[in-house]
């Protein structure tokens, strides 16, 4: 009180405006003001990739009614704000200088265009590593038209960007599934111009062609995937005969599996809660639901920050990996009541349930990591007896009736790269890849049937080869007795298909 009276009299304030502030004062404190002080709007704006490519959960007019143009008089595009392009153009140039691979290969490559008279279809995410791709497959000869694969991870300003040089772009952050289906179905169908190759992440522009323009599909020379779902999808096709050209599963190929998917997901994952709860990690119980690359990559991270790492599998060779690594394999039901942090990374479905969420302790956060939005069972909290309370872009409050409250991000979609940024460096060795499996369907007729194949172990070691000079990394050469002796060429492949690194 003493203290309080001093600072009154300092700053000539009345007394009275301490009140509330003095050590005597046992009042209790109510829960909505506990509420309001813990969740404040301060924060709302913490840079999220929302927040620095412009957009906001409460847009006046759809992107698709709005009438925009580009400077060159162009309107073949839908992007949230066209006049956000030279914001856009600045994040470009900054990922180009941490994509070396796809740079170096968009040079050697350019002069040869390898991709003359290809017409690409592409849905993946939309930000500005994937600026740098579609820049460099369009110099590299082909024709392009684009959609982003999920509703949340475009970067406005980037879309715009792109739209602004002539990109036919149509995606937005913050699209409605309605929308996400007609932003693709303007990318496939365009008077005058007809795909003949498809780059897809989740495996929906595969998908509505082969549904809704099957005459397309037969014209297409080859499909490069690089998701784990889309993956699925593609082997499903397979067996059942329905696959009628061939495609590249570029998702396990090595320069994508053991790099992009691991290191971007061991450093997005902290990124994306911080960003998005503030949350401190020492001491956390947290639970990563799959121990592939990606759950791998999250695991490490958290427990590199002092979280209490908790695993669930149903594959006993990557149970066993976990546990070797010192991390305690559980079934979900085991543990989720005194967890923290829920994380799903499977690809799978219904992992985390209503009846899961019902005994989840409170303030516990849940979120993806795979790309697949059906891992966490969303639709089940869609019932009148909950309350959903948007707090941030991407973060919702799901409220039960005694009080209890969870913490949803990205609507159960991949938080990463819904809530966060992730690292150019490792983007540029997918893209790199994802470059060359397009050229090698598109340049190769009849090499590849209707069938799911994996990237040629020679380009595989290209793509990493491309970025090794950034860390001034110098390749010890096999004499020759020495590749005799290992049956190799000195120029490799060095491993065999079935080498597991």
């Amino acid at each position: 009180e003493r203290i309080a009276k001093r600072v009154c009299k300092m700053s000539k304030m009345p007394e009275t405006t301490f009140a509330d502030l003095s050590l005597a004062d046992k009042t209790p404190v109510s829960k909505s003001r506990i509420e309001a002080r813990r969740f404040s709007d301060v924060s709302t704006c913490s840079f999220s990739s929302a927040c620095f490519t412009g957009s906001s959960d409460e847009d006046e007019i759809s992107p698709k009614d709005a009438k925009q143009s580009n400077s060159s008089g162009s309107s073949d595009f839908c992007v949230k704000n066209i006049g956000k392009a030279s914001f856009g153009r600045r994040e470009i140039e900054i990922a180009e200088q941490e994509m070396p691979g796809i740079m170096t290969l968009r040079k050697r490559a350019a002069e040869d265009k390898p991709l003359k008279n290809a017409k690409i279809v592409g849905c993946t995410h939309v930000n500005a590593q994937t600026a740098v791709l579609i820049e460099t497959l369009i110099q590299l000869g082909a024709s392009v038209r684009w959609a982003a694969c999920n509703i949340f991870s475009t970067q406005n300003a980037v879309a715009a960007a792109l739209a602004e040089v002539g990109v036919p772009i149509f995606a937005w952050g913050g699209e409605t599934e309605e929308e996400f289906w007609w932003c693709l179905d303007k990318c496939i169908h365009k008077e005058g111009w007809q795909p003949n190759m498809i780059l897809d992440d989740g495996g929906d522009a595969t998908h509505l062609m082969l549904k809704k323009y099957p005459d397309y599909f037969k014209s297409i020379k080859g499909i490069v995937e690089e998701s784990l779902t889309g993956v699925h999808r593609l082997y499903q096709m397979s067996k059942a005969g329905k696959l009628t050209v061939p495609a590249i599963n570029v998702n396990d190929s090595v320069t994508k599996n053991k790099f992009d998917t691991y290191y971007t997901c061991r450093d997005s994952i902290l990124d994306s809660l911080k960003r998005t709860t503030d949350i401190m990690f020492g001491g956390k119980q947290v639970v990563v639901c799959g121990y592939g690359d990606v759950g791998k990559g999250c695991a490490e991270a958290l427990r590199g920050q002092g979280c209490v790492v908790y695993i669930t599998e149903v594959d006993p060779i990557c149970a066993l990996q976990a546990a070797m690594n010192g991390y305690r394999v559980v079934r979900l039901g085991e543990v989720i009541r005194a967890v923290d942090v829920v994380i799903t990374a499977t690809g799978n479905k219904h992992v985390v349930t209503r009846d899961h969420m019902n005994r989840m302790k409170n303030g516990c956060i849940v979120c993806n990591m795979g790309h697949s939005c059906s891992e966490i069972d969303v639709s089940s909290l869609h019932t009148p007896e909950l309350t959903w309370q948007r707090v941030r872009s991407q973060v919702d409050h799901i409220i039960w009736p005694d009080g209890k409250m969870i913490i949803l991000l990205a609507e159960g979609r991949l938080v990463n790269l819904s809530c966060s940024t992730i690292s150019s460096f490792v983007v540029s060795v997918a893209s790199s890849t994802q470059a060359l499996a397009l050229i090698e369907l598109y340049s190769a007729p009849g090499r590849y049937k209707s069938d799911v194949y994996l990237l040629p172990k020679k380009m595989d070691e290209y793509v990493a080869s491309l970025h090794l000079s950034t860390f001034d990394a110098h390749l010890t050469e096999l004499t020759d007795s020495q590749a005799k002796f290992l049956g190799l060429s000195k120029a490799g492949p060095f491993k065999a298909n079935y080498y597991r690194y």
